[in-house]
């Protein structure tokens, strides 16, 4: 596979983020494409490994064969490179832009591991741009009709692979628009929802049918062969601090998807527009609060993280191939470092308590060093508490499970992590109901969420066959 010597003849070369000021200047995509050369010397890093890792569990949860497809597109048969990549990876165009990766830390040059993301997103940009991506309508149709509750990352996989087995499917969505996360989740920059868009366009026009602004109802369902609830995991984690219901204090996620919905209508979110902002949580979501912000002309962003610091490098407690817990700058804290000076995070930090005035709107909030026991436990610093000025307070601390309202309208019982996972670790509920994604494994990746919402399908797809779906 690939050119026996391109790992030493070629660096690693990712494509190149724009300059760090004039991407703040819009809400554009955050890189720039490579040539096609480019791309296949990059390819050709890719080795004949006796144990290709990065398709394995610790490397691609799609079980992507990347290798195969990175010998074919540095042999320049990109065509074919894009049908091989399109066994296994249902949307390209997604995981290219926004998946961490876990192919290329898992991969046999370890942290100078192939560029994988960065070519499978150039080969479905090249197959959308050159007409290869067609609707593929399914030869036979089976005559079950399958409801897919939520239109994030599994819905939209098990509706996709759903379909092309010869299924009749309708995806049900709350919202104004499909996509779930990925269109009101992940900001514009990160993920263009012209993407999203596209795809779903190709999807319609493949068969599958979308509901919108449709509350799921168990009545309006009881026509339908089968069911998959894939509504994610979207209760938001709290602060247990008083003030919670002050002026300025808000999820991360509602933030994102009203700057989101303010894109799509032509507007200039300014909802960050001159004051100081606290973003509480050091993950991605915490990141893409930190890029938004400046992007609205934030007086300052500070970013509290309550975890310390990871290692610059692998500790000897993480080997390779697993992902690596190391420091990472994305690029949200580029972008503050760029326009403040510095680093917006500051880690071993959390909130003790929001500072209102006498009209419940937010003035400060008091921060407190941490630091940890022996016992592993989060303990306060005595004397290190610190005044911050705050006057939008961004909460992206992660999600606790599905929604109540959910567990509620369907008579189901979440676990003690607010999933919805059978003891056995399928996907079959009750009857024929199916979860999915976030919803049934927890909070997690894109790449993960279309995994399970595909294994769900298959599950699904056996079930209406009149297989058992407990036998895998």
């Amino acid at each position: 596979m690939g050119k026996a010597t391109g790992f030493l003849e070629y660096a690693r070369k990712e494509n190149p983020y724009r300059e760090a000021k004039e991407r703040l200047a819009d809400y554009g995509e955050l890189h720039t494409a490579q040539l096609a050369e480019e791309r296949a010397c990059q390819a050709s890093r890719c080795m004949n490994c006796g144990v290709p890792f990065c398709q394995s569990s610790f490397g691609c949860p799609l079980h992507n064969l990347i290798p195969e497809w990175n010998d074919l597109l540095w042999r320049g048969l990109e065509q074919e490179a894009l049908a091989r990549l399109l066994q296994t990876a249902p949307f390209p165009e997604f995981t290219g832009r926004v998946c961490p990766a876990l192919c290329e830390k898992a991969c046999n040059l370890a942290d100078d591991g192939v560029t994988n993301r960065d070519n499978e997103l150039y080969l479905i940009e090249k197959g959308f741009e050159q007409g290869w991506i067609r609707p593929r309508r399914p030869a036979e149709q089976t005559g079950k009709k399958v409801a897919v509750v939520g239109s994030g990352p599994s819905g939209l996989a098990a509706a996709d692979l759903l379909n092309r087995l010869g299924h009749q499917v309708t995806v049900i969505e709350r919202a104004d628009r499909p996509g779930g996360l990925l269109t009101y989740g992940i900001p514009n920059m990160k993920l263009p929802k012209t993407v999203v868009e596209r795809r779903i366009r190709l999807m319609e026009a493949e068969g599958v049918s979308f509901r919108l602004n449709t509350e799921a109802d168990p009545e309006a369902l009881a026509d339908y062969d089968a069911v998959i609830l894939c509504g994610g995991s979207r209760k938001p984690r709290s602060l247990n601090l008083e003030h919670m219901d002050a002026e300025g204090v808000r999820f991360a996620v509602d933030f994102l998807t009203e700057t989101t919905k303010q894109l799509l209508a032509g507007e200039a979110g300014a909802g960050a527009k001159g004051k100081h902002v606290l973003v509480i949580g050091g993950g991605d979501t915490g990141n893409d609060c930190v890029g938004t912000v400046l992007r609205q002309g934030c007086a300052s962003v500070t970013q509290l993280e309550m975890m310390p610091a990871p290692p610059e490098s692998r500790l000897p407690g993480n080997p390779w191939p697993e992902w690596p817990r190391t420091l990472r700058t994305d690029y949200g804290q580029l972008e503050a470092q760029a326009v403040q000076g510095q680093d917006p995070r500051i880690y071993e930090t959390t909130v003790k308590e929001i500072l209102t005035d006498d009209e419940n709107r937010m003035t400060g909030a008091v921060t407190v060093r941490l630091h940890r026991t022996p016992e592993g436990k989060m303990e306060p610093v005595p004397g290190s508490e610190q005044t911050l000025p705050c006057e939008l307070m961004l909460i992206a601390a992660g999600f606790v499970g599905c929604e109540e309202k959910t567990l509620q309208r369907f008579g189901l019982s979440a676990d003690g992590r607010g999933r919805l996972m059978p003891g056995d670790l399928s996907h079959h509920l009750d009857g024929k109901l199916f979860s999915a994604g976030d919803m049934r494994g927890g909070q997690s990746l894109v790449v993960r969420a279309l995994a399970d919402g595909r294994a769900a399908a298959e599950e699904v797809h056996r079930f209406l066959q009149g297989n058992s779906p407990k036998t895998l």
